[in-house]
């Protein structure tokens, strides 16, 4: 894991210097800040947390996960600089969690640049700020969980097209999961119901977004990006042969 930190800091570099990434957070920003404020009312209604701004991220993450998820291979898209990878004695989990790292680190930059609710939420009233740490936590891992499903797509696929239909699909799926649970219920049997239940990522972060952090639903987003990882590791090595 030698050159890990150098696969990170070149892709970090990367979204640094794209335009999309920067056009990608803003409105991902606008649309979360305009949904909480004008749609819930939120500054009517007193509250303590930031739960109306954050229960959105599920579907936000829609248009942000697959957005900084195209531009994760974008530079090995040259066929110089992919022999030049080839050659460097670069390992695929290298590779793999640097890229990964480095998207994450965004997404969590751009949940940062949403601090000023926070201070509005102090300013205002009694904010439980331990409640809002845990729905920043619980975001920021519903983004690593989603990321590593793009991260997963882009081993399986370089077209920036396929990469983006393939992921917003995938997270689309995810996300609409409850639906789908509410729809069967009285349908399939008991057993189905509660194993859709218990592989559905916005129930998992609902949980933790109301404050209820436990370690049994935060080891489910982490086991979820250890999965995806991997099956992207060993996706990449069997091309490589």
């Amino acid at each position: 894991m030698k050159l890990l930190p150098v696969i990170f800091k070149r892709q970090l570099a990367n979204y640094a210097s794209s335009p999309a990434t920067y056009l990608s957070v803003a409105l991902f920003l606008a649309l979360s800040t305009m949904a909480g404020l004008y749609l819930h009312r939120w500054v009517e209604q007193d509250s303590g947390d930031l739960l109306v701004f954050f229960q959105w991220h599920p579907w936000l993450y829609l248009l942000l996960i697959p957005a900084l998820t195209i531009q994760l291979w974008s530079d090995e898209a040259d066929p110089g600089f992919a022999d030049l990878m080839s050659a460097l004695p670069i390992t695929a989990a290298e590779r793999v969690i640097g890229k990964f790292v480095a998207a994450w680190v965004v997404a969590g930059m751009a949940l940062i640049l949403s601090f000023p609710l926070v201070v509005a939420a102090n300013y205002l009233g009694s904010a439980d700020n331990g409640l809002i740490a845990s729905q920043f936590a619980a975001s920021w891992l519903l983004a690593g969980s989603y990321l590593s499903v793009g991260c997963f797509v882009c081993t399986l696929a370089r077209q920036r097209v396929v990469i983006f239909i393939l992921t917003i699909s995938l997270l689309l799926a995810a996300t609409a999961l409850s639906s789908w649970v509410d729809a069967l219920e009285r349908q399939a049997p008991i057993w189905i119901i509660d194993s859709l239940s218990a592989l559905n990522p916005q129930s998992r972060f609902s949980t933790i977004d109301n404050g209820k952090f436990t370690l049994h639903d935060s080891l489910y987003f982490v086991s979820m990006i250890v999965a995806f990882l991997t099956a992207s590791i060993v996706t990449l090595n069997y091309k490589l042969r």
